[in-house]
C-alpha cells in the first residue's frame, strides 16, 4: 500500500466519512446513487444481532496492556503507529478475519495474518462484526469517492486530494475485510484522476489564457477611450460604455478562472489608469463647461431683465424686444434646466408685449367694420368705370371713388385692407390700360409714322405686283414663290397699321 499523502479537506460529504465513527459507507452509497436508505440502518444489519456497536471499555489491543481500549488502538493504527507483525500465511480459502482466544482480532492479507486489536471481553462474534464493521466504514468511502467521480461535478484534482486521504486509512487499517481489493479500487481511480488531472490542467490553462485575452480586450477599449479628444467626446455615452467594461471586468472576475496575480494586477493597472484618465477628462470638460455656462447664464439673465423692463411700453416696446431676441440666439446655452427656466421668463416678458399689441388690433377690427362696409360699397360703384365708354368720363368716376377711399382711412385687420385695395387697384389698372391705347391711337406723332409707313408699304406692295406679274410671264417659279411670299408679308403689315 501507498503511503497517504498531506490532505486538502473536500467541501462535500467525503469529509463527514473521513474522520470518527460511520455509519455504514456502504449504505451511503448506495444511498447516493438511489436517494433512500439510511445509514443507520445499514450499520444495524452490518452487526450481529445483540451486539453493541459501540467499543466496550475492555477492548484492548493486541500492542497494549489489557487496560487499553480497542477504540485506541484502532485509532493509532489509522494514525499511522507501527501494524502488529502478520503470522503466518493464511490460506485464500480462510474467511478475511479471526479472533485468538485471549480476543486478539487479525485480519488476512497477502502476506500472512495482522493483527488490527483485542476484543477480550465480548464473544468471538462481536469481535468480527466491531471490526468488520470498521472494514465497511472504508469500503463506503472508497464506494463513494468512485460514485463523486462516475456523476462528474467535483475536480479531478480535488478527487485525487480525497483518494490521497483515503489511501492512507487503508494502510495498517484496524479492520477486517478485503483490504486489498480496496486498495486496488483507489489506485486504479487515482491512475484514472491522473490523466483527468492532466486534461483538467491543460483546460485549465486555455481558459486563463482566454481570460487573459479576454481581460486585455477590455483594457484596450477602456484605454482606446482615454485616448480620444476631450473635446470630441460624447461623455454621456463615453460614461455609459466606460461603464459597461468595467461591468464586464467584475463579472469575468467574479465568475472566470483566476488569473496569474502577476498578470491580473498588470492589467488590472492599466484599467484603472484609463478609467482614472477618462474620469479626469470628463471632469476638466465639465468643468470648462461649466464655466461657460456661468457666462451664458449671466448674459441671459441681463436680457431677460431688459426684456421684463420693456412691459410698461406695451406694443412700442416689440422692436426692442426683437432686438434682444437676436442677442438671446447668440447667447449660447446654460444648460437644460437653466435655459429652460430663463426663456421662460424672457417669453412671457415678451408675451406681454405682443398681447398688447393684439389687444389693439382687437379693437381696432371692431372699429374698422364701418369702414370695411365703406369701401365694399365703393367698390360696387367702381364697376361703374369699366361701363362707361367715355375715358374721360371714366376718369372722373374713379377720381372720386379714390378721393372717398382715402378719406375712410385705414381699416383692421391688414388683410383685409389688403384685400380691399386690390379690387380697387384692379379697377385703377384697367382705366390705365385703356387711357394708354386711346393715347396711342390719337397722338399727332404717331398718326404722322403711320402715314408714312402706310404709303411705304403701299408702293412696296405696287412694285412687288409688278415684279409677281412679270415672273409669271417668263415661268420662273423660284421668282414667283419669292415675290408671292415678299407680297403677303407686306400686305399683312399694311393691314396691322390700319390700312
Amino acid at each position: 500500500m501507498t503511503a497517504a499523502a498531506d490532505f486538502q479537506p473536500e467541501t462535500d460529504a467525503a469529509e463527514d466519512i473521513a474522520g470518527g465513527e460511520h455509519e455504514n459507507p456502504a449504505a451511503a452509497a448506495e444511498a447516493a446513487d438511489a436517494g433512500e436508505s439510511s445509514l443507520e440502518e445499514t450499520d444495524a444489519a452490518a452487526a450481529p444481532a445483540g451486539t453493541d456497536l459501540t467499543p466496550p471499555d475492555s477492548l484492548t489491543s493486541a500492542d497494549e496492556s489489557e487496560g487499553s481500549t480497542v477504540a485506541e488502538a484502532g485509532d493509532a493504527g489509522s494514525a499511522g503507529a507501527e501494524p502488529a507483525q502478520a503470522t503466518s500465511e493464511p490460506s485464500s480459502d480462510e474467511p478475511w478475519g479471526r479472533v485468538d482466544e485471549d480476543g486478539t482480532v487479525s485480519v488476512r492479507e497477502a502476506t500472512g495474518w495482522r493483527v488490527v486489536g483485542q476484543y477480550p471481553d465480548g464473544s468471538a462474534e462481536e469481535a468480527l462484526a466491531y471490526f468488520e464493521r470498521k472494514y465497511a466504514d472504508l469500503a463506503g468511502e472508497v464506494t463513494l469517492l468512485e460514485v463523486r467521480h462516475r456523476r462528474g461535478g467535483a475536480s479531478a484534482s480535488d478527487l485525487r486530494a480525497t483518494a490521497r486521504t483515503v489511501n492512507g486509512k487503508l494502510e495498517h487499517a484496524a479492520a477486517v475485510g478485503d483490504l486489498a481489493s480496496l486498495v486496488a479500487r483507489v489506485a486504479a481511480l487515482t491512475e484514472t484522476l491522473a490523466a483527468e488531472s492532466e486534461s483538467e490542467a491543460l483546460a485549465a490553462r486555455a481558459a486563463v489564457e482566454d481570460a487573459v485575452r479576454a481581460r486585455t480586450e477590455l483594457v484596450e477599449k477602456a484605454e482606446a477611450l482615454a485616448a480620444r479628444d476631450p473635446k470630441t467626446v460624447q461623455w454621456k455615452q463615453a460614461t455609459a460604455e466606460l461603464n459597461s467594461l468595467f461591468e464586464q471586468w467584475q463579472s469575468q472576475q467574479q465568475s472566470g478562472p483566476r488569473l496569474p496575480k502577476s498578470t491580473a494586477q498588470q492589467l488590472w493597472k492599466r484599467f484603472r489608469d484609463a478609467r482614472a484618465t477618462v474620469d479626469k477628462h470628463r471632469r476638466a470638460f465639465y468643468a470648462e463647461l461649466d464655466e461657460a455656462h456661468k457666462g451664458v447664464r449671466d448674459r441671459k439673465t441681463r436680457l431677460v431683465e431688459k426684456a421684463e423692463a420693456l412691459s410698461s411700453k406695451g406694443e412700442d416696446g416689440i422692436p426692442a424686444y426683437r432686438e434682444l431676441l437676436d442677442e438671446w440666439k447668440t447667447a449660447g446655452r446654460a444648460g437644460k434646466k437653466v435655459d429652460d427656466a430663463l426663456w421662460a421668463r424672457f417669453k412671457a416678458a415678451g408675451d406681454a408685449l405682443y398681447g398688447a399689441r393684439i389687444e389693439r388690433e382687437a379693437a381696432d377690427a371692431e372699429a374698422s367694420r364701418e369702414k370695411i362696409e365703406l369701401k365694399r360699397g365703393l367698390l360696387e360703384e367702381a364697376k361703374a368705370v369699366g361701363d362707361e365708354r367715355d375715358i374721360a368720363k371714366a376718369r372722373s368716376i374713379l377720381t372720386g371713388i379714390q378721393r372717398r377711399w382715402d378719406e375712410i382711412g385705414r381699416i383692421f385687420p391688414r388683410d383685409t385692407e389688403r384685400s380691399l385695395d386690390d379690387e380697387l387697384r384692379r379697377v385703377e389698372n384697367a382705366l390705365r390700360t385703356r387711357e394708354d391705347a386711346d393715347w396711342k391711337r390719337n397722338d399727332p406723332e404717331q398718326k404722322a409714322r403711320a402715314n408714312d409707313m402706310t404709303r411705304q408699304l403701299t408702293d412696296a406692295i405696287e412694285k412687288l405686283e409688278d415684279e409677281l406679274a412679270a415672273a409669271k410671264k417668263s415661268g420662273d417659279k423660284r421668282a414667283i414663290a419669292d415675290a408671292t411670299e415678299a407680297l403677303e408679308a407686306r400686305r399683312s403689315w399694311l393691314k396691322a397699321l390700319g390700312g
